[in-house]
Order: C-alpha cells, then structure tokens, then sequence
C-alpha cells in the first residue's frame, strides 16, 4: 500500500535557508511547499492542508509569531520555529503562541529532521487517538467532544482556540482533580520540557473569559495558590 507522503510548508525569507530546508526535507521523502514571507504563508496555509510547519521568526511585514498566533485560530497542524534568536524569552513567547517545538540557528541536519520525524510522530497519534478513543466529556455544566473539538454549555457552543480547548479538555479528565502547571504543560500541550510555567495562568485567564462569555460561572476552573488549577465538579 503507498503511503502518501507528509506535506510541509517551509517558511523562511533567507533564500540559503529555504533552499537547506526544503532540499533536506525532500530528501527523506516529504513533501515540500516554501514561502519567503508571512502573508504568503498564512494564504498557503488557508487553501491547502499541510502536515506540519517549518517557521522563521523573523520574517518580513507579518512576522512568524503573528502567522503562528493566526494560524491557532482555527487550526492545530504543528509549528516549528526557526529562529537566531536562543534567549528563554523568545522561546516562551513562540510556544505560548502555539507553536510546538523550537529550532535555534544554526542548525544541522539530523537536528532538524530529528525534530521534523517526532513532530509529525506526535501528531499522528493524536489524530489516532482521537479516532480511535473520541469521547465526550461532562463537568461544571460544560459538555466537551474531543473527537470533534467543541465545547457547549447548554446549546451555546464556547468559542475556544484549540489551546484553550486542550487545556479544558485535561481539566475536565481530572475534574476535581489539583493540575500542577507542569503536569498541565506537558498533558495538556505534550510540551517536552517546562520553560516557564507562567504561560499557563495566561491561558487560564483567557479560558475562563471564554467561560463567562457562554454563560458558565468562571469561578469553576479554580486556583490552588502555590500549586496549580482544579476543575470544580
């Protein structure tokens, strides 16, 4: 049986780094579409399905960040980033954003296919998983569907990003359960490693504005001072 090649899309606007990439890429049999910008990578994304995304920060007009941040609002296809810069801080910023790993330059080969194969690897068993084990939850009056990613209280559908989904998705596992930040990093989002914990009460606030806006009484997704978050039951 022939398995269809995974479809990725290299966003770079340095023409040595698009060409390394892309090149490598189709080397092991994937692939490959490329864009030099942002506007032109969020149009591609927009008419095609793509497996994953290679990302550069810093990219003319619409940078990296902004493509991931848009990119999140209707879809989970994972992200790496690409960037010179390596301070803690831009890593933080790029996977609060929703992106999925991260790749500094320079960087080799073996690195980034590496990265490439674990990515797609994560991916596909989580679209398995959801196949093969969708389910839906209930708690504090909210209804959640994994297999198609909505969330209801009542008729009224909660208008989450697919990270918020997530993050309520393994509260509502736990209901009644105390999440440290760290456990829901890495069940929530499968982050790989902890860089800063703080990303999460970001989210937090944002998933109970999204509450409140359908009607459920935010005061649900509570806060373990000095440990983590709890889903009241």
């Amino acid at each position: 049986m022939t398995t269809t090649p995974a479809r990725i899309l290299v966003v770079d606007d340095e023409e040595s780094i698009l060409q390394f990439v892309s090149y490598n890429l189709r080397k092991e049999g994937y692939e490959v579409t490329v864009a030099a910008d942002g506007d032109t990578a969020l149009a591609l994304a927009a008419e095609n399905p793509f497996d994953l995304i290679v990302l550069d920060i810093m990219l003319p007009g619409t940078d990296g960040y902004e493509v991931c941040r848009r990119l999140r609002a209707s879809s989970d296809t994972p992200v790496l980033f690409l960037s010179a810069r390596d301070t803690e801080l831009d890593k933080v910023v790029g996977l609060e954003l929703g992106g999925d790993d991260y790749l500094a330059k320079p960087f080799g080969v073996r690195e980034l296919i590496a990265r490439v194969k674990a990515l797609l690897r994560r991916s596909a068993g989580r679209a398995k998983e959801g196949a093969d084990e969708a389910r839906t939850l209930k708690a504090a009056g909210i209804k959640l569907d994994e297999g198609s990613h909505l969330a209801y209280h009542g008729d009224t559908e909660i208008d989450l990003t697919p990270r918020e989904f997530e993050l309520l998705a393994c509260l509502m596992r736990h209901a009644g359960r105390v999440l440290s930040r760290e456990q829901l990093l890495k069940e929530a989002w499968e982050w790989q490693y902890v860089v800063e914990t703080k990303t999460v009460d970001t989210h937090i606030k944002r998933l109970r504005d999204k509450l409140a806006a359908a009607g459920v009484d935010p005061a649900v997704v509570e806060t373990v001072r000095g440990y983590g978050y709890r889903l009241a039951t």
